[in-house]
């Protein structure tokens, strides 16, 4: 259960407080003056309400006092005066938001919602995998043994420990936001607070204000002063995912803050200076945004100080069961089903066989899913979502054959379409795929350079490819325990 203290003289604001997040999985403790409130800081809450005016000192005060205690407590400001000097310079020691009164409640609980997310972020570490132990089910992971998965974490040993701007890319539900975290964890500021903001969510005005901040009356509804993430990040990092939907006017300011570490707030005149971290994630290919002048090249080579790429989920064969493991234990605990501990065969083959366009995310769901459908202790088909299933039996069709799979789709989309597939598209670039690939290992004998010359493609894309479509090569080349030809093992 999630922790707010709240530090207010006025009773009545306390017991508001108290009765909005009854039943809310929000355990609220109370305190009347600074003395009393730090005190309670020993109880280690997650959010902190301070009120401005306090008896025995002021909530400038109490913020110093505070984070002399707990630096990456986050602590929202209640006051009756928001526009005051006072408020605007507890903002900039460190707090991370305010709210005035009278308290508007459904703001209050989203702030407060918003606030936790934030404690979560930069307390829970972001574990890798060690080459001994299994990852014990409590806390945030990232999981994967195959080869493009540990050069992903070879590079944030490599990146972590420097300052450099960090660009992850990858397609959305690869775990950007968790590599993001990891590195945060890793690096020398991870003392200091970590900020993360989606520039796809919210339209231009207010990501700028986001970032920056702005003056009061710079915009329509500027009803005061408000402090951006850059200037409430200084000494921390700030994670700035999907960097790629952002308009032209704020990459350039955004290129601004990367060379100089200076901006100003919207509608204001006077430069701030700064010192963040700044980690990029993105889903988009920026080096082509960049050819059709979507996107600034001069920002582009600035956010690739150093890159990761991050591998989609088809693409990591065998990690998909050491997930699957891992994510079973996660939920069964979470929704308080422990006795489902397997899945049988048929739903493993199911869930191998699907080419996840959500990727870890997606299976996340999905396992989510299969659990609270389960009525056993084992995961069966029938509780596997029907995107699912639908894949999985027109995969295996597809590899029915003793000889190179087939690659007649007219039969595949007629299932598809009574099914009801809302996947065709996906499972029939694989199905493509199959027959591509183990039609042009046969004529090679196997010789996977051979293979990957006549493809135009890498020896490395073919292994991933081979790896997410489940051919082998051994004296055969062969699709899971289906024998398709004789083939000599380059």
């Amino acid at each position: 259960m999630s922790t707010l203290l709240v530090i207010d003289d006025d009773r009545a604001v306390l017991y508001t407080i108290e009765r909005t997040f009854e039943g809310t999985g929000v355990s609220v403790l109370t305190a009347k003056t600074v003395r009393e409130g730090l005190e309670l800081i020993e109880k280690k809450p997650d959010v902190v309400l301070l009120d401005i005016m306090l008896p025995e000192g002021s909530g400038l005060e109490a913020v110093e006092k505070i984070q002399a205690l707990d630096r990456k407590l986050p602590i929202i400001f209640i006051t009756a005066g928001g526009t005051s000097d006072t408020t605007i310079e507890a903002m900039k020691l460190g707090a991370y938001d305010y709210l005035l009164k009278p308290l508007d409640l459904p703001k209050l609980r989203d702030l407060v919602d918003r606030a936790l997310e934030i404690r979560r972020l930069m307390q829970v570490r972001v574990a890798l995998p060690s080459a001994t132990e299994a990852p014990a089910v409590e806390g945030d992971h990232i999981i994967g043994r195959s080869p493009a998965m540990c050069e992903v974490f070879k590079a944030i040993g490599r990146v972590a420990p420097q300052t450099v701007t960090t660009l992850i890319n990858g397609e959305s539900g690869t775990g950007k936001e968790l590599v993001a975290r990891a590195i945060y964890h890793h690096s020398s500021r991870s003392s200091e607070r970590f900020l993360a903001l989606n520039c796809a969510a919210l339209p231009e005005t207010l990501l700028e204000s986001e970032l920056f901040g702005h003056e009061k009356g710079s915009f329509t509804s500027a009803n005061y002063r408000r402090i951006g993430k850059f200037e409430q990040c200084a000494r921390g990092t700030l994670f700035l995912d999907e960097v790629g939907d952002m308009s032209p006017l704020l990459q350039s300011k955004i290129l601004r803050v990367l060379q100089e570490q200076k901006f100003e707030r919207v509608g204001g005149n006077e430069t701030i200076s700064t010192d963040v971290r700044v980690i990029a994630a993105t889903n988009r290919d920026l080096s082509a945004m960049v050819a059709k002048g979507d996107f600034r090249e001069d920002l582009f080579y600035r956010l690739n100080g150093f890159s990761i790429k991050l591998p989609p989920l088809r693409e990591r064969g065998e990690d998909i069961l050491l997930l699957l493991e891992h994510l079973l234990s996660r939920f069964g605990r979470e929704l308080h089903k422990p006795e489902v501990h397997g899945i049988s065969p048929e739903a493993l083959e199911m869930l191998m066989r699907y080419s996840w366009p959500g990727n870890v995310r997606e299976l996340e769901a999905v396992v989510r899913q299969a659990l609270l459908n389960t009525t056993g202790n084992v995961i069966l088909p029938d509780f596997l979502p029907e995107t699912v299933r639908v894949h999985g039996r027109a995969a295996a069709a597809s590899s029915n054959s003793h000889d190179t799979p087939p690659c007649d789709l007219k039969p595949f989309v007629d299932e598809c379409i009574q099914n009801g597939s809302t996947e065709m598209y996906t499972a029939s670039v694989e199905m493509m795929e199959r027959y591509l690939l183990t039609r042009v290992l046969r004529h090679t004998a196997g010789n996977q350079s051979q293979a990957a010359r006549m493809l135009g493609i890498t020896r490395g894309s073919l292994r991933n490819k081979m790896r997410a479509l489940r051919i082998q090569l051994g004296s055969t080349v062969k699709v899971d325990d289906l024998e398709e030809a004789t083939a000599e093992v380059d």
